[in-house]
C-alpha cells in the first residue's frame, strides 16, 4: 500500500478505498500498443460462444474431438502476424516485454490452450536460446522465419521424472570432417512435422555434468537423409496440437548450427525457461477464466434472482484465486524486464503454484457446473472438460513440478540465511501496471543467486499495513493477513536454516517438498499484496481491499496459517464485481479485458 493510499484510508476511515480516477497514470506506449493488439485479436476471433463462429469454442472443440488442428483459425492468427510477437523489436518484431506478450496471447488462450501452443508460443520457447546466445546471423534468420509465419520446435533434453515430451534425447558427436553427427529419437515433439526450424538440446558430453549439453539451430530442409519424421502421436490433452517424432541417425549438422558455446545447453535452458514458465502461468489463467464464465452462466441462466448462496463461496473464491494467480504471474513477467538477474527462483515458484491452484479451481467449478461439466464440445459448458485434459500437458505434469522443485529447494537455505528479512524491497514499478519497464533482454537473464525481492516486498507491505490496522473491517483483515504471512516467513526461515546439504535425494524428501510448497505460497501472497498496493485508483474494485482479503484468506487456508473471519461485505463486493464482469463479458483477470464489439 502506498503512503498516499494509507493517508487517504486513514483520513476517511472507510471500509474500502475506491480511489479517484483522475489519479490514474496514463498507460505507457508499449502497454497501450499491446492492449490494442489484444483487442484486435478479440475482434478477429469473434464471439467465442457464437456457435456459427468458425473461430468460436464450438468450432475449436470440434477440431479437438476430431484430433485436428483448427486450420482456419491458425491461418487467421498467421495472417495477423502472430509470429512477430515472438521476435524482439531489435530484429523487426513486436516483443518488448514478457508481461505484454502475455496480454496479447490471452485472447487466444481464452478460447483454447492447444490453439495457443500450436499457433506459436512454443516457437518462442524454442527460439529463446537464439535470442539469449545466438549469433547475429542466427537471430536474423530466426526472426525472418517467425515473422513470415513459420514455426520453430524445441527438442528438449531428457529430464528426471520425464514424461512423453521430456523423455529421450539426442546426442551430437564431432564429425570427422568438421561439424557434428546428430543421433537419437524422440517420439513426442510439438509441431515437429510442420516446423521451419528445430532448436535441439543435444548431449555433447557423456559425463553427467552441468556442461553435458549444447544447443543446435537446424533448418529441417537442409538435414538430408539423416533424419526420419515419425508418425503423429495421439495424446489425451491438447489433441488439436500436432505431436509427432523425429529420429536422427548420424545426421551431419554444420558447425555454425551451434548456438552459444559448447556445453552451455543446460545453463541456457535454466536461463530461458524462466520466461517460458511465467508465460505458461500467465496465459493459462485466461483459459480458466472461460470455465469460470461458463459456471456463472450455469447458475444465472433463466434466473432473475441473485446467485444462490451455496454457489457464492466457490464462485467468488475461484475469482479471487484467478486474480492471485494473475498477480503472481504478472509480477514475475514484469520482473524479467526489471530484475532479470533476480527472477530465477520466482519463475519456478510461479510455475509451481499457478497450475496447482487452477487445478483446484477446476474441481470447485465442477461442483457448480454439475452434470453440465461433462458436456463435451459445447460452446456454453464444454470448456471445463477441455481444460481438465489440456492443463496437465501445458504444465508438463509431474515433470514440470519436479523441475521447479529442483530450482527452489537448493536455494531455500541460502535465502533463509542471507535474504529473508535482510533484503531491500524491489522498485515500486514492479507492481504498477502503467509504469514503463526496460525491454526484455534474454541475454541479461541469470541463474546465479539473486536474493528474494518478493519476500522483502511482503515484509514491507505488512509493516505499512500495520499502521492502518485501527481502521477496522477489511483493512484490519488485510493487515492481519499480511502479518500472518510474515510470521509464516519467519517460521520458514528457521526451518530452512536447519536444512542439511542438498543432494539429489533431497527432492524426494517429503519434508523438504513441504517447505518448497509453503515458500511458493508465501510468494503468491506477497504478489497479491504488492499488486494491490500498486493500484493507482483507476480501477475501484482492484483498489479496494476486498479481493485481496479473499485471495489471501484462501492462500492462508492452504498454508494453515491463522486466517481472520471474512469481514462483512467482502464476499458480496467480490461477487458483485464478478457478476458485472460476466454480464459485460469482461475477463476475470487483472486487466478485466472488454469483449470484442
Amino acid at each position: 500500500m502506498t503512503k498516499e493510499l494509507i493517508r487517504a484510508t486513514m483520513a476517511t476511515t472507510a471500509e474500502t478505498f475506491t480511489g479517484r480516477t483522475d489519479r490514474a497514470e496514463p498507460r505507457g506506449f508499449e502497454e497501450s500498443a499491446a492492449l490494442a493488439r489484444a483487442a484486435r485479436l478479440e475482434t478477429l476471433l469473434g464471439d467465442p460462444h457464437d456457435p456459427a463462429n468458425p473461430h468460436g469454442l464450438k468450432a475449436l472443440f470440434a477440431a479437438d474431438e476430431r484430433r485436428e488442428t483448427p486450420a482456419e483459425t491458425e491461418h487467421l492468427l498467421a495472417e495477423t502476424g502472430l509470429g512477430s510477437e515472438f521476435v524482439p523489436v531489435e530484429y523487426g518484431g513486436r516483443l518488448t516485454r514478457a508481461d505484454l506478450l502475455a496480454k496479447v496471447l490471452r485472447p487466444v488462450f481464452r478460447r483454447d490452450v492447444a490453439l495457443g501452443f500450436g499457433s506459436g508460443i512454443t516457437s518462442l520457447f524454442a527460439t529463446s536460446a537464439v535470442w539469449a546466445a545466438g549469433t547475429e546471423q542466427q537471430r536474423r534468420d530466426t526472426a525472418r522465419v517467425l515473422s513470415d509465419g513459420g514455426r520453430a520446435s524445441i527438442l528438449h533434453h531428457e529430464l528426471a521424472h520425464a514424461n512423453a515430451i521430456l523423455r529421450d534425447e539426442f546426442t551430437a558427436r564431432p564429425a570427422p570432417g568438421g561439424g557434428r553427427l546428430l543421433s537419437g529419437r524422440k517420439d513426442v515433439i510439438i509441431n515437429a512435422a510442420r516446423a521451419d526450424a528445430y532448436v535441439v538440446y543435444a548431449r555433447t558430453d557423456a559425463a553427467r555434468t552441468p556442461r553435458s549439453h549444447s544447443v543446435l539451430l537446424l533448418d529441417p530442409d537442409q538435414l538430408g537423409a539423416g533424419v526420419r519424421r515419425l508418425p503423429r502421436v495421439e495424446t489425451t490433452g491438447m489433441r488439436g496440437c500436432q505431436f509427432s517424432g523425429l529420429q536422427f541417425t548420424d545426421c551431419p549438422v554444420p558447425e555454425e548450427s551451434l548456438v552459444g558455446r559448447p556445453g552451455e545447453g543446460v545453463a541456457m535452458a535454466l536461463r530461458t525457461y524462466q520466461v517460458n514458465r511465467c508465460l505458461i502461468a500467465g496465459t493459462v489463467v485466461a483459459a480458466a477464466d472461460t470455465v469460470l464464465h461458463s459456471a456463472l452462466r450455469a447458475v444465472t441462466a433463466g434466473r432473475s434472482r441473485p446467485v444462490a448462496r451455496r454457489w457464492q463461496a466457490p464462485l467468488t473464491g475461484v475469482f479471487a484465486d484467478l486474480l492471485a494467480c494473475d498477480s503472481m504471474a504478472t509480477v514475475a513477467l514484469r520482473a524479467l524486464s526489471l530484475l532479470p538477474d533476480r527472477t530465477h527462483v520466482l519463475a519456478a515458484a510461479v510455475k509451481y503454484v499457478v497450475p496447482d491452484l487452477l487445478r483446484e479451481n477446476l474441481e470447485e467449478l465442477a461442483t457448480v457446473l454439475g452434470s453440465r461439466g461433462y458436456e463435451r464440445g459445447g460452446s456454453e459448458y464444454g470448456a471445463l472438460d477441455k481444460l481438465v485434459r489440456d492443463l496437465p500437458v501445458a504444465g508438463l505434469g509431474h515433470a514440470g513440478t519436479a523441475a521447479c522443485q529442483a530450482v527452489i529447494v537448493p536455494q531455500l537455505r541460502a535465502l533463509a540465511e542471507r535474504s529473508w528479512f535482510a533484503e531491500e524491497e524491489p522498485p515500486p514499478e514492479l507492481f504498477r501496471s502503467a509504469a514503463e519497464l526496460p525491454v526484455l533482454d534474454y541475454r541479461l537473464l541469470s541463474i546465479a543467486g539473486g536474493g528474494d525481492f518478493l519476500a522483502a516486498s511482503l515484509v514491507g507491505s505488512a509493516a505499512r499495513l500495520a499502521n492502518v490496522r485501527g481502521v477496522g473491517g477489511q483493512m484490519t483483515a488485510l493487515a492481519d493477513l499480511a502479518e500472518a504471512f510474515v510470521t509464516e516467513l519467519r517460521a520458514l526461515r528457521e526451518a530452512c536454516r536447519n536444512l542439511p546439504a542438498i543432494t539429489p535425494g533431497s527432492l524426494a524428501d517429503p519434508a523438504v517438498c513441504v517447505l518448497s510448497d509453503r515458500y511458493a505460497l508465501v510468494l503468491a501472497a506477497a504478489a497479491v499484496l504488492g499488486v494491490w498496493e500498486g493500484q493507482d485508483g483507476s480501477d475501484p474494485f482492484l483498489a479496494a481491499p476486498a479481493w485481496a482479503v479473499l485471495a489471501l484468506s484462501r492462500i492462508g487456508g492452504r498454508l494453515g496459517v491463522p486466517v481472520p473471519e471474512l469481514p462483512e461485505g467482502c464476499v458480496e463486493m467480490v461477487l458483485e464485481e464478478l457478476i458485472q464482469r460476466f454480464r459485460t463479458g469482461r475477463s476475470c483477470d487483472l486487466d478485466a479485458t472488454a469483449p470484442a464489439q
